[in-house]
C-alpha cells in the first residue's frame, strides 16, 4: 500500500482533509487481539467503509498484521472489500437480500438471521459455509434458540450485546445467559458474542471470537475511563475567510449568536453536507495553533464559523487549517458535543474531503 492517497495535504482544491493513520488502526487490533481467547481469534467490522474511514485502504494492512476475518453490514459492502482482500473470509452480516449470487461468486459468506434465510441458504448455496445470529435479547436480527435445529452445522454462532458499554447493566448478564443456552444447542460450533466494549466486559464474554469495529477506528471501548485505544482520524478544515467585527451584530443563518466589536471569526469550508452535524452549532470545537476554538453560530451546509479571538493573527488567516477531529480534538468528545455517538460522527464523513493515509 502507498502511504499516501492521489488526494494529500496541499491539494488547492480541497476544503477539508481527513487523515487516517493506517498504523494507530493497525495497533487497535494487535491491543484488542491481544485480549482474544486464542490467537487469530479476532476480527475486523469493517462495515459502513470502515466507519467511514475507507475500507478498501485499511483492509489490506489490518491483513498483513494478520486479521483473516472481517465483517461486512451488506453484500455490496463484501463485493467491494473482496477487491481489496483476496484470500481473508469476508462475513455478511446482513445476511443475503433476495439473492444468493453475491455470496456464491463473490466467496461471501453470509450471517443468517431468519428461517427462511437458513432454508433458502442450505437448499440452494451448494453446501457452502454460513453463520448463524441467534437473538439473545436485543430483538432485533437472529433466529430464536428455538430455532437452532442440532443438524445446523455452521460455521459460526453469533449474536450481540445491545448494552456493552454499560458494565453494570443488567441486559449483559442476561445475554450472556441467553447466548449460553443458544450454544447449548449447537455443540461444538465456534462461537462469537463480544464487539468492541463487549470485548472489556471479560473473558466470559469472549468465546471462539471477538469482533472489534469502533475500537479499531479509535472510539472509547469503555466510556467514562480512560481511552485504550489510538486516535485514526483526523480532521483539518481550510479557513476560507477571516472577519473582524467591527458593530455589534450576529453570525449565521437564523441570527443566533451575537457578536461585538474586536471580535475575529474565521469561517471553513466545510458544514452538514460534509458530516459535521447542525447539532454542533454553538457547542463544538475546533483547534488552531495549538488553542481552542468555539464554533459559533449554527452550521450550515457548507460553512462554519469559528470564533478565533484568542489566536494569534499570523495563524488565523485565509488558507490555514482547523482540526475538528485529531490535533486535540478528542472524537468522542466532539460526538458529545453534538449530542451523537462516534460512530454517526465517523460514517457521516463526506467524500468531499481529501484524504491521506499515513503509516502503513
Amino acid at each position: 500500500m502507498n502511504n499516501l492517497s492521489s488526494s494529500c495535504i496541499d491539494d488547492p482544491a480541497a476544503g477539508g482533509l481527513l487523515i487516517v493513520d493506517t498504523a494507530a488502526v493497525v495497533a487497535n487490533w494487535r491491543l484488542l487481539r491481544d485480549k482474544a481467547p486464542t490467537a487469530g481469534a479476532c476480527g475486523a467490522v469493517m462495515k459502513a467503509d470502515a466507519y467511514g474511514l475507507g475500507a478498501a485502504e485499511l483492509a489490506p494492512a489490518l491483513a498483513a498484521a494478520g486479521c483473516r476475518d472481517f465483517f461486512v453490514a451488506v453484500p455490496e459492502e463484501g463485493i467491494a472489500l473482496r477487491r481489496a482482500l483476496p484470500d481473508q473470509t469476508i462475513y455478511v452480516l446482513s445476511g443475503p437480500l433476495g439473492s444468493l449470487e453475491p455470496f456464491i461468486t463473490h466467496t461471501l459468506t453470509p450471517v443468517l438471521n431468519a428461517p427462511e434465510q437458513v432454508a433458502d441458504w442450505l437448499a440452494h448455496s451448494g453446501g457452502r459455509d454460513y453463520v448463524l445470529q441467534v437473538d439473545s435479547g436485543m430483538n432485533r436480527l437472529g433466529l430464536t434458540a428455538a430455532e437452532l435445529a442440532p443438524t445446523l452445522r455452521p460455521r459460526l454462532l453469533m449474536s450481540h450485546l445491545c448494552c456493552a458499554d454499560e458494565p453494570d447493566h443488567p441486559m449483559n448478564q442476561a445475554q450472556l445467559a441467553a447466548f449460553r443456552v443458544a450454544r447449548d444447542r449447537l455443540p461444538g460450533v465456534p462461537s462469537s458474542l463480544a464487539a468492541s466494549s463487549g470485548i472489556f466486559l471479560g473473558a466470559d464474554y469472549h468465546f471462539d471470537m471477538i469482533r472489534p469495529g469502533i475500537g479499531l477506528y479509535g472510539g472509547n471501548p469503555v466510556p467514562g475511563q480512560a481511552n485504550p485505544v489510538r486516535a485514526a482520524a483526523t480532521l483539518r478544515i481550510r479557513i476560507v475567510q477571516v472577519r473582524r467585527i467591527d458593530t455589534p451584530g450576529a453570525v449565521g443563518y437564523g441570527a443566533t449568536h451575537a457578536v461585538t466589536p474586536g471580535m475575529r471569526l474565521a469561517t471553513v469550508s466545510a458544514g452538514y453536507a460534509d458530516g459535521l452535524l447542525r447539532s454542533l452549532g454553538g457547542r463544538g470545537t475546533g483547534m488552531l495553533g495549538g488553542i481552542t476554538v468555539p464554533i459559533v453560530g449554527r452550521v450550515s451546509m457548507d460553512l462554519i464559523s469559528f470564533d478565533v479571538s484568542a489566536v494569534p493573527e499570523e495563524l488565523a488567516r485565509p488558507g490555514q487549517w482547523i482540526s475538528v477531529l485529531g490535533d486535540g480534538v478528542d472524537l468522542d468528545a466532539q460526538a458529545g458535543n453534538a449530542g451523537t455517538i462516534s460512530y454517526e460522527l465517523l460514517t457521516g464523513l463526506s467524500r468531499r474531503y481529501a484524504r491521506r493515509y499515513t503509516g502503513s
